[in-house]
């Protein structure tokens, strides 16, 4: 390929723009990507794992409609944990140790082999736009890329600044190099940018980790696939262990809070609330007298081990003796210190579900750039990214997941509707239909709508619909033979002869079953409130113009044109006086109601 094919450029390699390049790939686009390091592409810079409470969901769902991540974590498991599993389905979560070499190595290969993507090494200092819209990019080395969409990928290296105590130097994640231009280009357009803050724990040698004092915490058996098509079945190669912090390293940490930036006001940046340092949490939390540390494998072939729990920056000479406290870290050797890094990004407000900049046509938006924390978090906006770029390009309407139908839906609105003051995380408390929207059934909720828009194969749409069948016909056969009642209570019953069942079937039946009630009542809730959904507001709306609105309403809604009712009634600001004024300003001048 040469630079004049290119539909669409793709800025940063990680999560996000990985999962956007596929995408629009997939959808007949041809795709440059353009990271500032080949060898980092999908990187995991923080934790080596995939999943977890709220995150499972989102990569199932990213899995459903066709996308990269599940089948590649399947690859690459070294232990695999459903957790929450005491409590109830709508909180079951997968969570998988990665091999993270592994995982980048498959994930690079899947990218390379594509033949609609061509993937360079290189830094974009501006995007380029005509007419107000995308036109291309330019390079730090002054070449000009020609294209009609970019989406941008750039994580936590626009203007990154590493800071270990009182040393700080402009870097990325584990030592690459920053982006330092594209910043100045993002403000030429109009975006204001913001410092947001993340970490990571320090790095340990393995062969200084004492693992027989520590609580060893293995995988589960059978081990679950993320993957709906089950292509690959994940294996568990390794355990993970699980200590405490103590009074010494409380004490040493009260000792030297002075030093940590993130009290002495070095660091600027807003960090996740749920995920503070260690330091923050002695902090926050005087009263606890420990705190968990997982000592988490990065490779099987690897010596480095991650010591979740111990993100921090402070400096060096209190990170070494302070892991030296913790029970088998007594002979700690740190490979890596523990470090935080501040990173530009925008506000997403600018963007609308789509994950498209209001602003210029042709631009989108996917990742931490975005004021969001975590991979699975990344690569659910990559997805809609690079969808809806080729939907752009194809001028096709947008696709969107709505809070109803997926977390993805959840997480695009609150960042289009809501916005953030901190690095957002999906958690399971976030979506109003969490018992609806399970990491179970993401394939039977989304796999139909990655079909219909080109993405989701044949084979997903079979393997869906051959689980839904499945589901239905052990229910028919329970009714039919006088045992639905008693399978709803939990007992055991004669499994049917000759009736084809999966292991998910079943699950899916059992818990379509046993939570009928509240399905149900989560239905009709859905259904009430699709009706202000259902209630399109055009693009074109002249909101300054209604004079009946409020001031701060009508700049809120003409900034953030927010595509329904139901989204103008989640705008920070916007009241349900505001929303009926708009009701009756629909009705009085068109008919936008979808069927």
């Amino acid at each position: 390929m040469n630079n004049s094919t290119h539909h669409l450029v793709v800025i940063g390699a990680g999560h996000a723009g990985c999962e956007a390049a596929l995408a629009a790939a997939r959808l007949g686009k041809r795709v440059l990507l353009i990271t500032l390091n080949l060898d980092a592409i999908a990187l995991m810079p923080c934790n080596p794992s995939i999943g977890g409470t709220g995150k499972s969901q989102l990569v199932r769902e990213v899995d459903a409609l066709g996308g990269q991540m599940a089948l590649t974590i399947d690859q690459a498991t070294l232990q695999s944990r459903t957790l929450n599993t005491g409590k109830g389905p709508a909180v079951h979560s997968l969570r998988a140790q990665a091999d993270k070499v592994v995982y980048q190595r498959l994930m690079k290969d899947v990218l390379l082999n594509h033949e609609n993507i061509q993937v360079r090494q290189g830094e974009v200092k501006e995007l380029l736009t005509s007419n107000g819209a995308i036109s291309g990019v330019l390079t730090v080395t002054g070449e000009r890329i020609p294209c009609q969409a970019v989406v941008v990928a750039s994580g936590v290296y626009l203007n990154s600044r590493v800071i270990i105590g009182d040393t700080d130097w402009s870097a990325g994640p584990q030592g690459l190099l920053p982006a330092t231009h594209l910043s100045a280009s993002l403000q030429g357009l109009g975006f204001a940018l913001r410092k947001f803050k993340t970490g990571t724990p320090a790095r340990v040698d393995q062969r200084s980790i004492d693992f027989d004092k520590m609580e060893q915490q293995p995988g589960d058996e059978p081990v679950e696939a993320f993957s709906f098509l089950k292509r690959h079945q994940p294996q568990n190669l390794m355990s993970c262990y699980l200590t405490w912090t103590n009074a010494r390293t409380h004490e040493l940490i009260q000792e030297n809070l002075h030093r940590s930036p993130m009290f002495s006001g070095s660091i600027k940046g807003t960090g996740a609330r749920y995920c503070p340092s260690i330091e923050d949490k002695i902090h926050r939390f005087a009263d606890k007298d420990r705190h968990q540390v997982f000592l988490e494998p990065e490779s099987l072939n690897a010596q480095e081990w991650y010591a979740q729990g111990l993100s921090s920056s402070l400096p060096e000479d209190v990170q070494r003796p302070l892991y030296r406290t913790i029970k088998g870290l007594e002979r700690a050797v740190l490979t890596r210190l523990a470090y935080a890094i501040e990173y530009d990004c925008i506000d997403p407000t600018e963007l609308s579900p789509a994950m498209a900049a209001r602003r210029v046509p042709g631009l989108f938006f996917a990742g931490q750039i975005n004021g969001t924390s975590g991979y699975e978090e990344a690569a659910a906006q990559g997805i809609i990214a690079g969808i809806n770029a080729s939907r752009y390009l194809n001028n096709d309407s947008p696709f969107i997941i709505t809070r109803d139908q997926g977390y993805i839906g959840v997480m695009t609105d609150d960042l289009s509707s809501k916005g953030v003051d901190e690095p957002y995380r999906m958690m399971t408390g976030r979506a109003e239909y969490r018992l609806s929207l399970r990491q179970d059934n993401a394939d039977l909720r989304l796999t139909a709508l990655g079909h219909q828009i080109g993405l989701a194969s044949e084979e997903r749409l079979r393997r869906m619909e051959e689980k839904q069948k499945m589901a239905n016909d052990y229910i028919q056969y329970l009714k039919d033979n006088g045992l639905y009642e008693a399978r709803r209570r939990g007992e055991e019953v004669p499994m049917p002869e000759g009736l084809p069942l999966s292991r998910e079937a079943i699950t899916q039946a059992d818990i379509t079953m046993k939570y009928e009630g509240y399905l149900q009542r989560e239905t009709a809730q859905i259904r009430a409130a699709s009706v202000m959904e259902g209630y399109r507001l055009p693009e074109n709306i002249d909101y300054m113009g209604i004079a009946a609105l409020r001031i701060e309403a009508r700049q809120k809604l003409n900034r953030q044109r927010p595509v329904s009712l139901g989204q103008a009634a989640r705008i920070p600001g916007v009241t349900p006086a505001d929303v009926a004024v708009l009701g009756v300003w629909l009705k009085k001048n068109q008919n936008t109601k979808t069927p």
